[in-house]
């Protein structure tokens, strides 16, 4: 299984391939893609550009490694809103250039990444290099925006199993004792 881990951000994408053979983890390949110097002679003005650079980054990425699943990052809520909104837009852009393209795509937040690659939730970023450096045997420590999108990829390798077989095992059923003039369903 070959993954690709998305981090997504406005001026700073970062990816992440590695192929899982089991517990086996191999790197393929890992960098960024950065928005801030060409977004500005982009015909469409900044954001527009911007997006569009992340959606043909990710599809260059996707073309070139081949991936078969894909993780990305969930978005969390920054104290400044508008700042949540421009991150949610390139998180849209990354989503989209991978559904486009056909890969299913899991979602998990960067707690739940820091957890499973560090062991606590609220490990550094220069924490969680070293041990994506130490879990993929890299000679060196790849970048931050690259070891989060590794970490993820990493993530979904361990636990991706895990919660595929979860969530066969227990079907959703539809709950009736909430219902308010059969309008509401879970």
């Amino acid at each position: 299984m070959r993954i690709l881990g998305i981090d997504p951000g406005l001026q700073t994408t970062g990816f992440g391939v590695i192929e899982a053979e089991g517990a086996r983890l191999h790197y393929v390949a890992s960098g960024t893609i950065r928005t801030s110097g060409a977004a500005h002679r982009a015909e469409q003005g900044d954001l527009p550009g911007r997006l569009k650079i992340i959606f043909d980054g990710i599809g260059e990425i996707v073309t070139r490694y081949e991936p078969t699943q894909a993780s990305v990052e969930i978005v969390f809520v920054n104290v400044n809103p508008q700042s949540t909104l421009l991150l949610g837009q390139a998180r849209g852009a990354a989503l989209t250039a991978l559904v486009a393209r056909g890969l299913p795509v899991h979602e998990y937040t960067a707690l739940q990444m820091k957890k499973a690659v560090v062991g606590h939730g609220h490990a550094k970023k220069e924490q969680v290099q070293v041990m994506v450096q130490r879990l993929l045997n890299l000679p060196g420590l790849p970048g931050k925006d690259a070891s989060d999108a590794l970490g993820l990829a990493i993530m979904h390798a361990h636990a991706g199993a895990s919660f595929a077989a979860y969530s066969q095992g227990a079907k959703l059923q539809r709950r009736t004792h909430a219902l308010f003039k059969g309008g509401r369903t879970y």
